[in-house]
C-alpha cells in the first residue's frame, strides 16, 4: 500500500510540475532545496543547481514562501511580480509523515495573468466600488459648512462668528446654546472647518433622535454580542469614528441621566469603554456640544449633572435668535429663496413690502421657521413673485405674532378680546397641553406610548413637555 501511495504521489507531483510554468520548494529557513529547470531558466539561472541552498528571496524577490513555511498556512492563489511580468502562483506548506512542518512549495500556474482575465475584471470592479464607497464615506464625514455659510452682517452675527473663529483655534470643548433653528449645527461644522482638525473626520449625532436603549452603543460602540441583536462583529461608536477629529453632540440636554457619567469620563480622560467590553480605548476627539435648552436651568431641575455641565461649559457660544438680528433677514431670505428656487428650477422674487412684513414677525422657530414660511408662501403664489399678501397668509397666527414696528406707537384704541376669549395661538397651545396630559394619563406616564398615540416622535414629545411645563 505504501509503495502504491508513493508512486501515486510521485505521479501526481510530476503531472503538476508538467502542467505548471515553474515550481520551487524551500526548507524551514526559506532556503531553496529544489527548483525545476523551467523555473530556473525563467528567473535567469543556467540551471537548477545555481539556486540550491540560497534564500528564496535572492532568486525570487517577491516570494512569500518564507511566510507560508513559518505559518503553515497555504496561499491558494496570488498574483506575483516576476521581472517585468505578473504571474499567477499558489503556495502550500510541506510536512513530514508525522505532520511536522518541513518547508513550503510554490507553483507558477500561469506565466501571464491573461488566463485569469474574467476573475481579474471582477476584482478590479470590486476594488473600484470599494474605493468609491470609501470616498463617499470620507466625504460624508467632512464638515459641509464654513463660517461664510452663517449668513449675517448684523452686530450679533459678526460677534458670534468672531467667537467661533477664536474657539476653533483653542481646541477645547465648545458648548453651543441657542433656540432651535438658530444654526447650531452649521456653526459646529464651521468651527471644525477653521480648526487644526480640518483634515480629519467630522461626526455628528443627535442625542434626542436616538432611542435611549441604543444611545450608549451609538456613542461608545459595542463589543461582539454585547446585547440581544448586536452585530457579532461588534460596532464602532461615533466617538471612535471621530478619533482625531470632531464629534458634534447635538441636543446634549436630552441625554439620559444614567449615561451622563460615561460622557463625563470621555471628556475628562479621552478614553471610551464600548458596551459589553472590558477594555478602554484611548481617543483624541474634540467635542462640540449643543442644546436648545438652558442647561443651567436643567441642572437646577435635576435633569442634567452639574459636573458634566461644568465640563461642557468651557467655551460657551450663545447663538442670537433671528428676532435679535432683523437686519440679517433680507440676506437670509435671498439665500433661502435661491436654494428653494434651485430645487424647483425657478427664479423666485420677493418684494420690499413682503420683506418688511417678515421683519416684523417674532420668529420663535428662527431660520427654520423662516424657510418653512417662504415655502408655504410660494405654494400660495400663482407665479414666482412673493408679495406681502402671500407672506401674511403663510405666517402662522400672523395677527397675534406680528411685532409692531419700532417707531410705531401702541394703538390705545384697539379693542381688547371679548371676555372669555383668547388669541388663537394660545388656544392651540392650551389644547395641545391638554392632549399631551391626557395621553400620559391614559398610558400610565409611559412617554413612548404617549408619543405614539399622539402621532409624534419621543424627542418631539420631550420638547413639548418642556414647553408646556409638564416635564
Amino acid at each position: 500500500m505504501a509503495d502504491i501511495r508513493t508512486l501515486a504521489m510521485r505521479s501526481l507531483f510530476d503531472r503538476l510540475e508538467g502542467l505548471c510554468e515553474g515550481a520551487v520548494a524551500v526548507d524551514m529557513d526559506a532556503r531553496v532545496v529544489w527548483i525545476n529547470d523551467k523555473y530556473a531558466r525563467k528567473v535567469g539561472l543556467r540551471g537548477a543547481d545555481q539556486a540550491l541552498g540560497r534564500p528564496v528571496e535572492e532568486i525570487i524577490p517577491d516570494s512569500r514562501l518564507r511566510e507560508v513555511a513559518g505559518s503553515g498556512k497555504p496561499i491558494a492563489i496570488d498574483i506575483m511580480s516576476l521581472g517585468d511580468e505578473h504571474v499567477v502562483v499558489t503556495r502550500m506548506p510541506l510536512s513530514d509523515d508525522g505532520g511536522a512542518p518541513v518547508g513550503a512549495i510554490g507553483f507558477v500556474l500561469y506565466d501571464k495573468v491573461e488566463g485569469l482575465r474574467p476573475v481579474m475584471a471582477k476584482v478590479q470592479q470590486l476594488q473600484t466600488r470599494l474605493r468609491a464607497a470609501e470616498r463617499a464615506l470620507a466625504e460624508s464625514r467632512r464638515a459641509r459648512y464654513s463660517l461664510a455659510s452663517f449668513l449675517g452682517v448684523s452686530a450679533p452675527a459678526l460677534e458670534i462668528k468672531r467667537q467661533a473663529r477664536r474657539a476653533a483655534q483653542l481646541d477645547a470643548t465648545v458648548l453651543l446654546q441657542g433656540e432651535t433653528g438658530t444654526g447650531k449645527e452649521l456653526l459646529a461644522h464651521a468651527i471644525h472647518q477653521v480648526s487644526p482638525r480640518i483634515d480629519r473626520s467630522f461626526v455628528s449625532v443627535n442625542a434626542a433622535a436616538v432611542p435611549e436603549s441604543l444611545l450608549e452603543a451609538e456613542l461608545f460602540g459595542a463589543a461582539p454580542g454585547a446585547y440581544t441583536g448586536a452585530d457579532r462583529r461588534g460596532r464602532e461608536g461615533k466617538f471612535k469614528l471621530a478619533d482625531g477629529g470632531t464629534l458634534f453632540l447635538d441636543e446634549v440636554g436630552d441625554m439620559p441621566l444614567a449615561l451622563q457619567p460615561k460622557l463625563l469620563r470621555v471628556l475628562q480622560e479621552q478614553e471610551i469603554e464600548p458596551l459589553g467590553a472590558n477594555r478602554l480605548i484611548r481617543l483624541d476627539v474634540r467635542v462640540i456640544a449643543a442644546s436648545s435648552f438652558d442647561l443651567e436651568q436643567r441642572v437646577a431641575e435635576g435633569r442634567f449633572r452639574a459636573d458634566l455641565y461644568y465640563r461642557l461649559n468651557v467655551l460657551t457660544l450663545r447663538l442670537p435668535p433671528l428676532r435679535d438680528r432683523p437686519d440679517d433677514l433680507p440676506l437670509l431670505v435671498e439665500r433661502l429663496l435661491e436654494d428653494i428656487g434651485g430645487r424647483l428650477g425657478q427664479t423666485i422674487e420677493i418684494d420690499d413690502e413682503a420683506i418688511q412684513a417678515l421683519q416684523h414677525h417674532d420668529w420663535p422657530g428662527n431660520v427654520r421657521e423662516l424657510r418653512n414660511t417662504l415655502e408655504r408662501a410660494l405654494l400660495l403664489c400663482d407665479g414666482t413673485q412673493l408679495t406681502r399678501a402671500h407672506v401674511m397668509a403663510a405666517l402662522p397666527a400672523s395677527a397675534s405674532r406680528q411685532r409692531a414696528p419700532a417707531a410705531a406707537a401702541p394703538d390705545e384704541t384697539a379693542a381688547a378680546p371679548p371676555s372669555g376669549m383668547q388669541p388663537l395661538h394660545a388656544a392651540v397651545q392650551a389644547a395641545e397641553r391638554e392632549a399631551i396630559a391626557v395621553a400620559l394619563q391614559v398610558h400610565g406616564g409611559r412617554k413612548l406610548a404617549a408619543a405614539r398615540a399622539l402621532g409624534i416622535s419621543r424627542a418631539a414629545l420631550y420638547q413639548k413637555l418642556a414647553l408646556h411645563g409638564l416635564a
